[in-house]
């Protein structure tokens, strides 16, 4: 069967981006690589590798880019989590940005939480219990 195994985010600024994947939102940094003559780094980060099933970030810094437009296509990477409340004070209390407090979605029950990374991607945070059923 197939299986997702990334979604690729470029960052202007690599260590701060690893940094915040694995100090705030408490992934590993399970690889990273370095391409001189293309001028590149990837790094892979996550809570556990693709070879157990999950779905990793690869954060892909290209050397002399320090920014980029987000545009207004891509929404917001997600994450499930067994307690959302506590989860958003631990990443305000390590210096992260909460920007929508937890609570239940709009006009629903889905108890939800959307946090920033330092390059301005959003990430949202979905009480586990109900991380599979349909927002509402």
């Amino acid at each position: 069967m197939s299986q997702l195994l990334h979604t690729m985010i470029r960052v202007g600024d690599l260590d701060r981006s690893i940094a915040f994947y694995t100090d705030i939102m408490g992934m590993k940094l399970l690889r990273k690589s370095e391409n001189a003559e293309y001028k590149y780094t990837l790094a892979f980060v996550g809570f556990g590798e693709e070879t157990t099933g999950q779905a990793v970030i690869e954060l892909t810094y290209n050397w002399g880019v320090d920014n980029y437009d987000l545009g207004n296509g891509f929404g917001h990477l997600a994450i499930g989590e067994e307690d959302i409340y506590a989860r958003c004070e631990a990443i305000t209390a390590a210096g992260g940005k909460v920007t929508r407090a937890p609570g239940p979605v709009a006009g629903g029950t889905t108890e939800i939480a959307f946090v920033e990374d330092p390059d301005g991607y959003k990430i949202e945070l979905i009480q586990k219990k109900s991380a599979t059923a349909a927002l509402g």
